[in-house]
C-alpha cells in the first residue's frame, strides 16, 4: 500500500492559533483552532471549516494535524471548531444534527467571513458527522458558504444512517448511541477554559441526557428524522458539493443520490476505502486527496479554473475479486469515470431465480421455504468498518445453511458492476412482522465466498417508512429491495451467489417472531447494475497521498491487539459476537494530556428464539495530566429485544480523581412499533 508523503514546504508559511473563542448570538462561546498563512492579514484567504463534537484538543488532534496545516500552506485558513457542549466549547449538546447545531455553524461562517484575514468566502469539509452537517448547513444557504466536501455521510438520517436499516432496528444504534453518550459527557480541558472546567462538565453531565432514547422512541421515518435529511429537498443546496465515499464504508449510497438530486455544481468520488479520509485510509490504494481538495477549493473559493469541473462527474473504483478476510491493506482494481449519475454507461442485467440457481435467462417456477436461525449473519462483521481493525465480513460459506442459495454457472466473461443491485422477490410470510435479508457473494473456484453487497428490509416498511403495512400471513406479495451500492468486477471463472434469509444478526436485531418465507421463484429476479467494460475515460491518475507533518505522541501503555470473536455455547445454544478495542495509554506532548480508552461490544442470541437477542456496549475513558488532574467516565448500555418492547438498561459513572461526580442507572422500555 502506498505510504503518505509528508510535505513540509508550502507556498505560504503557516501560523497556528491554538484556541480562539467564537461568540454565538446567545452569548455561548465556541472553541476554535485555526491554521492560516502568516501573511493572511495583508493577503486574505478563504476559510475551510470542520465542525465536530469529537474534541479538537485531543480527539481528532492527530487527524487535524495532517489536514488543516496543509490547507493553510496552500492559502486557506483551516478552522476546526468544537460543537456547542463538546470539547472546550461552552453550552450543552443535547443531540445530533439539531437546529441549534446548524444555527451555530451559520454564525461561525458569518464570523469567519468577517475576519480581516478572510476573503469572505468559506468552505466546509468533514467526514461522518462533519460530512453530515456540511450538507445540512449548505441546505440552510448561508451567503458566505460557497463549497462543501462531504465524506462518508448521508442525505437521509433514517433510511441510510446508523439507526434503522430498511426499517429494521440496527445494532449499531446501540454501539453508536453508547459512543455518542460517552463523547457528550467528557469535560473541557482546564488548560483552555480554566477553573470553569468543573462547572462546564457538570452542566454536560446533568443536561445532555442519553440521545439514543430518542432514536428508540422514533421508530418510523417521521419529522424527527426528516429534520436535517437533505434528501427532503435537494434544491435547497446551492453550494458546490463534492461527495466522497468508500466501498468498505457504511456511508457510500448517498454519493449516488447526491449526484442525482443536487442541481448545484457537484462531483462524486468512491474509492476502495473504509471510514477514513482517502489520504490515509485502508484498504488502499490511498490517493492525493488533499491535492484534490485544493483543486476543489481553488475552483470554488478562489475562482481559479483548475479543470476539475471539466472532468467526468463521478470517479469510482472497480474492485477485483478478493479472498474472504476480516481486513485488507490494499484492494486491487482500477479507476473508472462516468459523465453523470445515473450513468449512460450502466444498464440493468436481469437474472432469474430457480431452485439453487441464478440464471441469465428467465426464472423457473418453484416454491421454496426458509426460516433462518436467529444468528444468521454472524459472519457479516461491522456495518461500518473503519479500516483500522480487522472487522470486515469473513467467508460466507458459513452462512449457506441458514439461507436460500442461488448460484450462477461459472462466469464465462468478466462483468463490471457499478451502482445499486436490486432484488425483486415474490414471497409470503407466516408472520406479520418479518425481515428480508439478502447477500451477494463472489464464489471462487475453490468455493470460498466473499460478500460484495447486502440488503435488509423490514417487510412492514416495504411500501413506506412512515405508513407501515404488516404482511398478511400466507399471502404472497412482490417486494423490491435495494442492496448497498457496489463497484465490483465479477471475474471470469467465478460464480455469483444470492442468499435470501429471514435474519441478519448482528447487523440488525431480529424481528419479534421467527418467520418462515415461501419464495415464489417464477416471479422473482435479481437486477444488477452492469457497467459497459469499454466505457473508459482518459484521466490522469490521482497524485500520491500527501499530508502535513504528523503530530508527535507518546504511547505510555501499548495498545492491546484488537479482539473479535464468535462463540457458540453448545449447552445453552447461545451465539455471541464480542469485540474489544483498547487503544492503550497515550500522551500528547504538546498539551500534556494523557488519554486511555477501552470499548467493548457483546451481541448475543439463541438461534431458536429472537427474544433472547441482547446488545451490550461499554466505554471506559480517562483524561489526565501529570499534575494530578484526572477524570474518568464509564458508560454501559444494554438493549434487549423482547417480544413487545425494547428494554434499555443504562449505567453511568463519572469521577474527578476518586470523587464520584455523577452516578446513575436507569431502565426504560419502548414499545416495538412493527419492528
Amino acid at each position: 500500500m502506498n505510504e503518505i508523503i509528508v510535505r513540509t514546504d508550502f507556498p505560504r508559511n503557516v501560523r497556528e492559533i491554538e484556541n480562539i473563542w467564537i461568540p454565538m448570538p446567545d452569548g455561548v462561546r465556541l472553541a476554535a483552532r485555526i491554521w492560516l498563512p502568516e501573511d493572511a492579514e495583508t493577503d486574505p484567504v478563504p476559510a475551510v471549516l470542520e465542525f465536530l463534537p469529537y474534541r479538537k484538543r485531543d480527539g481528532t488532534v492527530e487527524r487535524d494535524a495532517l489536514t488543516h496545516p496543509y490547507f493553510a500552506g496552500y492559502g486557506y485558513a483551516g478552522v476546526r471548531v468544537d460543537m456547542r457542549g463538546t470539547g472546550d466549547s461552552e453550552g450543552v449538546c443535547e443531540g445530533e444534527y439539531l437546529k441549534q447545531e446548524q444555527d451555530d455553524a451559520i454564525a461561525i461562517i458569518e464570523w469567519l467571513a468577517a475576519q480581516s484575514w478572510c476573503t469572505g468566502k468559506v468552505g466546509m469539509i468533514g467526514i461522518s458527522w462533519g460530512g453530515f452537517n456540511g450538507l445540512q448547513v449548505a441546505a440552510r444557504r448561508p451567503a458566505a458558504l460557497k463549497a462543501v466536501i462531504s465524506l462518508c455521510s448521508t442525505d437521509d438520517r433514517y433510511a441510510d444512517d446508523v439507526h434503522y436499516l430498511g426499517g429494521a432496528q440496527m445494532i449499531d444504534n446501540i454501539h453508536w448511541g453508547t459512543t455518542a453518550w460517552a463523547i457528550s459527557m467528557t469535560p473541557p480541558d482546564p488548560e483552555i477554559v480554566g477553573e470553569a472546567w468543573r462547572e462546564m462538565w457538570e452542566a454536560r453531565l446533568n443536561g445532555n441526557g442519553i440521545w439514543m432514547e430518542d432514536w428508540f422512541h422514533h421508530q418510523r421515518r417521521n419529522d424527527f428524522w426528516k429534520h436535517a435529511s437533505v434528501c427532503e429537498d435537494f434544491s435547497q443546496i446551492e453550494a458546490a458539493v463534492y461527495a466522497v465515499g468508500g466501498w468498505v464504508d457504511g456511508y457510500t449510497n448517498a454519493v449516488f443520490r447526491l449526484l442525482e438530486g443536487v442541481s448545484a455544481p457537484k462531483k462524486g468520488l468512491v474509492g476502495p476505502w473504509a471510514h477514513k479520509y482517502p489520504h490515509f485510509a485502508m484498504p488502499g490504494p490511498r490517493i492525493g486527496f488533499l491535492q484534490e481538495c485544493i483543486r476543489w477549493w481553488d475552483q470554488h473559493l478562489k475562482g481559479i479554473d483548475t479543470g476539475i469541473m471539466d472532468e467526468p462527474e463521478l470517479r469510482s473504483w472497480i474492485g477485483e475479486a478478493l479472498e474472504p478476510a476480516p481486513g485488507y491493506e490494499t484492494w486491487p482494481g482500477r479507476w473508472v469515470a462516468d459523465p453523470s449519475w445515473p450513468s449512460p454507461n450502466v444498464s440493468d442485467l436481469t437474472l432469474g431465480l430457480a431452485p439453487g440457481k441464478l440464471s441469465f435467462g428467465p426464472s423457473e417456477a418453484a416454491e421454496l421455504t426458509i426460516c433462518s436461525p436467529q444468528d444468521h449473519g454472524i459472519t457479516a462483521g461491522a456495518w461500518c468498518p473503519y479500516g483500522a481493525v480487522p472487522n470486515q465480513p469473513t467467508d460466507q460459506r458459513a452462512e449457506a445453511g441458514g439461507q436460500l442459495v442461488f448460484d450462477t454457472e461459472v462466469l464465462a466473461e468478466d462483468i463490471d458492476l457499478l451502482g445499486f443491485p436490486e432484488l425483486e422477490v415474490k414471497l409470503a410470510s407466516d408472520k406479520p412482522v418479518a425481515q428480508l435479508a439478502a447477500t451477494l457473494s463472489l464464489v471462487a473456484p475453490d468455493g470460498a465466498a466473499t460478500r460484495i453487497s447486502f440488503g435488509v428490509l423490514n417487510l412492514t416498511h416495504r411500501h413506506d417508512h412512515l405508513d407501515l403495512a404488516p404482511m398478511q400471513p400466507g399471502v404472497p406479495e412482490v417486494v423490491r429491495m435495494k442492496f448497498r451500492s457496489i463497484g465490483q468486477k465479477l471475474p471470469k471463472g467465478y460464480k455469483l451467489r444470492l442468499g435470501i434469509a429471514t435474519a441478519y444478526f448482528a447487523t440488525v436485531f431480529p424481528a419479534p417472531e421467527a418467520a418462515t418465507f415461501t419464495v415464489h421463484t417464477a416471479e422473482s429476479r435479481l437486477i444488477l447494475p452492469k457497467r459497459a467494460a469499454a466505457a473508459e475515460a482518459a484521466l490522469a491518475d490521482f497524485l500520491p497521498a500527501e499530508s502535513a507533518t504528523p503530530m508527535a505522541s507518546t504511547q505510555l501503555i501499548k495498545a492491546a491487539p484488537y479482539e473479535r470473536s464468535v462463540t457458540h455455547d453448545t449447552v445453552t445454544g447461545v451465539t455471541t459476537y464480542h469485540t474489544v478495542s483498547d487503544a492503550g495509554r497515550v500522551q500528547h506532548p504538546h498539551t500534556g494530556m494523557i488519554i486511555q480508552q477501552i470499548a467493548s461490544e457483546t451481541y448475543a442470541v439463541n438461534p431458536t428464539d429472537p427474544n433472547t437477542a441482547v446488545a451490550i456496549c461499554t466505554w471506559d475513558k480517562e483524561y489526565a495530566r501529570d499534575n494530578g488532574w484526572k477524570v474518568t467516565l464509564s458508560c454501559k448500555a444494554t438493549v434487549r429485544a423482547l417480544r413487545d418492547v425494547w428494554r434499555m438498561e443504562t449505567e453511568f459513572t463519572a469521577k474527578s480523581g476518586d470523587e464520584i461526580v455523577k452516578q446513575e442507572s436507569r431502565v426504560r422500555e419502548f414499545p416495538r412499533d412493527l419492528n
